[in-house]
């Protein structure tokens, strides 16, 4: 058995955010992907993966069936008989792991199931989203949904606000372009959880939260706009600008090392960092005008490019 492959994806603006309602861009990476498997002889991860199954299988059971049905029979079923997730996907790298366990779940145990094939309307995303965020709740205590919703239709998402998203389209790639977005492997794993508790402390604080509106969510709006109107000038301006910012204000997420290859990003203009999810180590994203250039500031660390300009 082999289920459909499901992706990774990559959150390009809008990490903590679109908690409060900033705009927000999601694109699917298909570097890395996962899928729902059997096999005979199970290695360790794969025996560690349906053991996590079981628990999960468990949790949906519960979940609101005014939201959504799972055909709970036929999951414990195939999990007693060995299935577990087989993903390519580094966990603990804000890249969608769990989304996309999610997508799968979902895509194959779900009753009446909303599919990617239909007319999405505003309504059937923000629903997607809901059973979403239901399910992931289970890994991360808080979840948006936006992780499974990408890695389910795989297809860039555009975030208004909370109850505004619809599928987008975003400006085709330049291959022979001397810019890119990257992913700059920090080589420690990081937790959602502890990260977005240590950003909702932070924002029971009125200087935090005017931080939030006045800079944190104007330039990342801006980002989102700059991005899908190919206005490459303005974006670089402003993810400079969100660069400062989340350095200044962000640092608990930013691990220790980092701080300053993110800050000599800013005063040579090389490249641009932010974060790729919730922090605290897995990936960091990385944006420059040349990469080549880039490359060669960064050359002590492994980078993967994600989209050329």
């Amino acid at each position: 058995m082999k289920g459909p492959l499901f992706y990774s994806k990559i959150l390009l603006f809008g990490e903590y955010g679109i908690i409060k309602d900033s705009k927000g861009l999601s694109i699917p990476y298909n570097f890395y992907n996962g899928a729902l498997k059997k096999d005979d002889n199970p290695t360790e991860e794969a025996r560690e993966s349906n053991k996590s199954l079981r628990q999960f299988a468990q949790y949906l059971r519960n979940i609101d069936s005014e939201l959504v049905r799972f055909d709970s029979e036929r999951l414990l079923d195939d999990v007693n008989s060995g299935m577990y997730f087989d993903s390519s996907i580094p966990q603990g790298y804000g890249v969608g792991s769990s989304g996309a366990l999610v997508a799968a779940i979902y895509d194959k145990y779900a009753q009446n199931k909303i599919t990617v094939l239909e007319n999405l309307t505003r309504e059937k995303l923000l629903n997607l989203k809901r059973i979403f965020s239901a399910m992931e709740s289970f890994f991360h205590g808080k979840s948006s949904g936006l992780d499974p919703l990408n890695s389910y239709l795989s297809i860039p998402i555009l975030i208004n606000s909370k109850d505004n998203i619809e599928a987008t389209g975003i400006p085709s790639q330049k291959s022979e372009g001397k810019g890119a977005v990257f992913l700059l492997d920090s080589g420690i794993v990081g937790e959602t959880a502890p990260m977005v508790r240590i950003f909702m402390e932070n924002m029971k604080h009125d200087g935090f939260r005017k931080m939030i509106k006045d800079q944190f969510i104007k330039h990342t709006d801006a980002c989102v706009d700059d991005f899908l109107k190919g206005d490459i000038k303005s974006l670089f301006k402003n993810t400079k600008q969100l660069s400062k910012v989340v350095l200044n204000h962000f640092k608990p997420m930013i691990p220790q090392q980092f701080h300053d290859l993110w800050k000599k990003g800013i005063e040579t203009n090389e490249y641009y960092l932010k974060l790729c999810g919730s922090g605290g180590g897995g990936y960091i994203l990385g944006f420059t005008e040349n990469f080549d250039q880039a490359k060669k500031s960064l050359a002590d660390y492994k980078l993967e490019v994600v989209y050329n300009f």
